[in-house]
Protein backbone atom coordinates (compact mmCIF):
# COMPACT_ATOMS: atom_id res chain seq x y z
CA UNK A 1 0.00 0.00 0.00
CA UNK A 2 1.24 3.49 -0.79
CA UNK A 3 0.59 6.75 0.99
CA UNK A 4 0.52 10.32 -0.23
CA UNK A 5 4.09 10.70 1.05
CA UNK A 6 5.23 7.90 -1.27
CA UNK A 7 3.56 9.24 -4.39
CA UNK A 8 5.45 10.79 -7.25
CA UNK A 9 5.15 14.57 -7.74
CA UNK A 10 2.28 15.54 -10.00
CA UNK A 11 2.87 17.54 -13.14
CA UNK A 12 1.69 20.73 -11.48
CA UNK A 13 3.93 20.14 -8.45
CA UNK A 14 6.91 19.58 -10.74
CA UNK A 15 6.00 22.67 -12.73
CA UNK A 16 5.85 24.75 -9.54
CA UNK A 17 9.21 23.41 -8.42
CA UNK A 18 10.79 24.10 -11.81
CA UNK A 19 9.31 27.61 -11.83
CA UNK A 20 10.66 28.20 -8.30
CA UNK A 21 14.16 27.15 -9.33
CA UNK A 22 13.96 29.34 -12.44
CA UNK A 23 12.78 32.36 -10.46
CA UNK A 24 15.57 31.91 -7.91
CA UNK A 25 18.30 30.80 -10.30
CA UNK A 26 20.44 33.84 -9.54
CA UNK A 27 20.54 33.16 -5.81
CA UNK A 28 21.08 29.44 -6.32
CA UNK A 29 23.92 30.00 -8.76
CA UNK A 30 25.50 32.46 -6.32
CA UNK A 31 26.04 29.74 -3.72
CA UNK A 32 29.04 28.15 -5.51
CA UNK A 33 30.52 31.64 -5.94
CA UNK A 34 30.19 32.25 -2.19
CA UNK A 35 31.93 28.94 -1.48
CA UNK A 36 34.81 29.87 -3.79
CA UNK A 37 35.11 33.33 -2.24
CA UNK A 38 35.15 31.88 1.27
CA UNK A 39 37.34 28.82 0.78
CA UNK A 40 39.45 29.53 -2.30
CA UNK A 41 43.19 30.18 -2.13
CA UNK A 42 44.29 31.75 -5.41
CA UNK A 43 47.78 31.81 -6.83
CA UNK A 44 49.28 34.04 -9.50
CA UNK A 45 49.28 31.15 -11.94
CA UNK A 46 45.67 30.14 -11.22
CA UNK A 47 44.52 33.74 -11.67
CA UNK A 48 46.40 34.07 -14.95
CA UNK A 49 44.85 30.80 -16.11
CA UNK A 50 41.30 31.28 -14.91
CA UNK A 51 40.53 34.94 -15.51
CA UNK A 52 40.76 34.79 -19.32
CA UNK A 53 38.12 32.05 -19.24
CA UNK A 54 35.93 34.10 -16.91
CA UNK A 55 36.09 37.12 -19.22
CA UNK A 56 35.50 34.96 -22.30
CA UNK A 57 32.32 33.61 -20.75
CA UNK A 58 31.06 37.12 -20.08
CA UNK A 59 31.79 38.11 -23.68
CA UNK A 60 29.61 35.21 -24.82
CA UNK A 61 26.86 36.40 -22.46
CA UNK A 62 26.97 39.95 -23.83
CA UNK A 63 26.84 38.63 -27.38
CA UNK A 64 23.78 36.57 -26.52
CA UNK A 65 22.03 39.32 -24.55
CA UNK A 66 22.43 41.67 -27.50
CA UNK A 67 20.13 39.33 -29.42
CA UNK A 68 17.77 38.13 -26.67
CA UNK A 69 17.33 41.41 -24.79
CA UNK A 70 16.47 42.09 -21.17
CA UNK A 71 13.67 39.50 -21.03
CA UNK A 72 16.32 36.98 -19.92
CA UNK A 73 16.33 38.65 -16.49
CA UNK A 74 12.70 37.94 -15.64
CA UNK A 75 11.48 35.69 -12.83
CA UNK A 76 9.25 33.85 -15.29
CA UNK A 77 10.04 32.53 -18.74
CA UNK A 78 9.08 34.88 -21.53
CA UNK A 79 10.16 35.35 -25.14
CA UNK A 80 8.58 37.88 -27.53
CA UNK A 81 10.21 36.10 -30.48
CA UNK A 82 12.21 32.98 -31.25
CA UNK A 83 15.78 34.22 -31.68
CA UNK A 84 17.97 31.97 -33.83
CA UNK A 85 20.70 34.41 -34.91
CA UNK A 86 24.08 35.27 -33.45
CA UNK A 87 25.21 32.76 -30.82
CA UNK A 88 21.76 31.18 -30.96
CA UNK A 89 22.69 29.86 -34.40
CA UNK A 90 25.39 27.74 -32.74
CA UNK A 91 23.79 26.68 -29.45
CA UNK A 92 20.30 26.97 -27.96
CA UNK A 93 21.48 28.22 -24.56
CA UNK A 94 24.44 30.57 -25.11
CA UNK A 95 23.77 32.49 -21.90
CA UNK A 96 24.16 29.35 -19.83
CA UNK A 97 27.15 28.21 -21.87
CA UNK A 98 28.76 31.58 -21.16
CA UNK A 99 27.90 31.30 -17.46
CA UNK A 100 29.50 27.87 -17.31
CA UNK A 101 32.72 29.11 -18.92
CA UNK A 102 32.83 32.08 -16.52
CA UNK A 103 32.21 29.83 -13.54
CA UNK A 104 34.94 27.42 -14.65
CA UNK A 105 37.33 30.35 -15.02
CA UNK A 106 36.64 31.72 -11.55
CA UNK A 107 36.75 28.24 -10.01
CA UNK A 108 40.22 27.72 -11.47
CA UNK A 109 41.36 31.22 -10.52
CA UNK A 110 40.29 30.92 -6.90
CA UNK A 111 41.80 27.51 -6.12
CA UNK A 112 45.44 27.61 -7.19
CA UNK A 113 46.84 27.10 -3.69
CA UNK A 114 44.16 24.76 -2.38
CA UNK A 115 45.13 21.15 -1.90
CA UNK A 116 44.40 18.84 -4.83
CA UNK A 117 41.45 17.32 -2.98
CA UNK A 118 40.03 20.69 -1.96
CA UNK A 119 40.46 22.05 -5.46
CA UNK A 120 38.67 19.03 -6.90
CA UNK A 121 35.76 19.54 -4.49
CA UNK A 122 35.51 23.29 -5.05
CA UNK A 123 35.86 23.23 -8.83
CA UNK A 124 33.89 20.03 -9.36
CA UNK A 125 31.21 20.97 -6.84
CA UNK A 126 30.74 24.45 -8.30
CA UNK A 127 30.30 23.16 -11.83
CA UNK A 128 28.16 20.21 -10.73
CA UNK A 129 25.82 22.62 -8.90
CA UNK A 130 25.45 24.67 -12.08
CA UNK A 131 24.74 21.57 -14.14
CA UNK A 132 22.09 20.49 -11.64
CA UNK A 133 20.33 23.84 -11.76
CA UNK A 134 20.50 24.04 -15.54
CA UNK A 135 19.14 20.49 -15.79
CA UNK A 136 15.97 21.88 -14.22
CA UNK A 137 15.60 25.30 -15.80
CA UNK A 138 16.59 24.49 -19.39
CA UNK A 139 13.73 21.97 -19.90
CA UNK A 140 11.44 24.42 -18.09
CA UNK A 141 12.32 27.14 -20.58
CA UNK A 142 12.09 24.81 -23.55
CA UNK A 143 8.62 23.67 -22.53
CA UNK A 144 7.50 27.30 -22.68
CA UNK A 145 9.20 27.90 -26.03
CA UNK A 146 7.71 24.73 -27.51
CA UNK A 147 4.22 25.72 -26.31
CA UNK A 148 4.68 29.26 -27.64
CA UNK A 149 6.41 28.69 -30.98
CA UNK A 150 5.40 25.10 -31.76
CA UNK A 151 6.90 23.57 -34.93
CA UNK A 152 9.30 26.49 -35.39
CA UNK A 153 10.95 25.67 -32.07
CA UNK A 154 10.98 21.94 -32.83
CA UNK A 155 12.73 22.68 -36.12
CA UNK A 156 15.23 24.90 -34.30
CA UNK A 157 15.94 22.13 -31.76
CA UNK A 158 16.55 19.67 -34.59
CA UNK A 159 19.17 22.00 -36.13
CA UNK A 160 20.94 23.47 -33.10
CA UNK A 161 22.42 21.63 -30.09
CA UNK A 162 21.21 22.42 -26.59
CA UNK A 163 24.50 22.95 -24.72
CA UNK A 164 27.65 22.16 -26.73
CA UNK A 165 27.99 24.69 -29.59
CA UNK A 166 28.06 23.51 -33.18
CA UNK A 167 31.07 24.38 -35.32
CA UNK A 168 28.95 26.01 -38.03
CA UNK A 169 25.94 28.31 -37.62
CA UNK A 170 22.50 26.99 -38.50
CA UNK A 171 20.08 28.63 -40.92
CA UNK A 172 17.58 30.23 -41.08
CA UNK A 173 18.55 32.93 -38.60
CA UNK A 174 16.06 35.36 -37.07
CA UNK A 175 16.88 38.24 -34.74
CA UNK A 176 19.05 41.35 -34.69
CA UNK A 177 21.84 42.51 -32.41
CA UNK A 178 21.08 45.55 -30.23
CA UNK A 179 24.03 46.62 -28.05
CA UNK A 180 21.86 49.18 -26.27
CA UNK A 181 20.12 46.51 -24.20
CA UNK A 182 23.34 45.05 -22.79
CA UNK A 183 23.86 47.61 -20.04
CA UNK A 184 20.37 47.13 -18.63
CA UNK A 185 20.34 43.36 -19.02
CA UNK A 186 23.84 42.73 -17.69
CA UNK A 187 24.11 45.24 -14.83
CA UNK A 188 23.62 42.61 -12.11
CA UNK A 189 26.02 40.21 -13.81
CA UNK A 190 28.67 42.92 -14.00
CA UNK A 191 28.23 43.71 -10.29
CA UNK A 192 28.67 40.04 -9.41
CA UNK A 193 31.65 39.78 -11.73
CA UNK A 194 33.25 42.87 -10.17
CA UNK A 195 32.63 41.52 -6.66
CA UNK A 196 34.35 38.25 -7.55
CA UNK A 197 37.28 40.15 -9.02
CA UNK A 198 37.52 42.24 -5.85
CA UNK A 199 37.54 39.21 -3.56
CA UNK A 200 40.06 37.49 -5.82
CA UNK A 201 42.36 40.53 -5.67
CA UNK A 202 42.11 40.73 -1.86
CA UNK A 203 42.91 37.05 -1.44
CA UNK A 204 45.83 37.31 -3.85
CA UNK A 205 47.30 40.26 -1.94
CA UNK A 206 47.03 38.40 1.35
CA UNK A 207 48.64 35.23 0.00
Amino acid sequence: MTTDDDSEPTGSEQDRFDAFVFANRGALLALPAVALAALGKPSAFSIATGLPLAFAGEVVRMWAVGYSGATTRGDTVTAPALVTAGPYAYVRNPLYAGNFVTAAGFALAFTGRNSAAARFVLVGGSLAAMIGIYAIIVPHEEAYLRATFGPAFDSYCARVPRIVPALEPSDPQHGTYDPNVIGKAESRTWLTFAAMLGVLALKAMRA
